[in-house]
């Protein structure tokens, strides 16, 4: 038995605007049917004892402690720049939009 009618099919066609043939129509009327047999297969398997998970492995922050060091003045970051001014660096302009 088929979850899904190549009459469905052809609504979900229409519904975004794929223009498909009547062969089509029966080649993905079966692939689809593939899809939502596994899609409950998995529905299926899921627990209610088991959590909802976004990652299969427990994921843990690598990001190092914000802790301020010595760093550049802008004198210096700007010192080796091709075009600087008013204390930024000046890049070519990339869209045409007006100031």
């Amino acid at each position: 038995m088929t979850a899904i009618s190549r009459e469905e099919v052809a609504h979900l066609a229409r519904l975004s605007r794929l223009a498909v043939t009547e062969q089509e129509l029966d080649q993905f009327a079966g692939q689809l049917d593939v899809i939502l047999q596994s899609v409950a297969r998995v529905g299926e398997v899921a627990a209610e004892d088991i959590p909802p998970t976004s990652h299969s492995v427990p994921l843990t922050n690598v990001y190092r402690d914000d802790v301020e060091q010595p760093c550049l003045t802008q004198d210096e970051a700007l010192s080796g720049a091709p075009d600087a001014a008013e204390g930024r660096f000046r890049v070519p302009r990339i869209l045409d939009e007006e100031d």
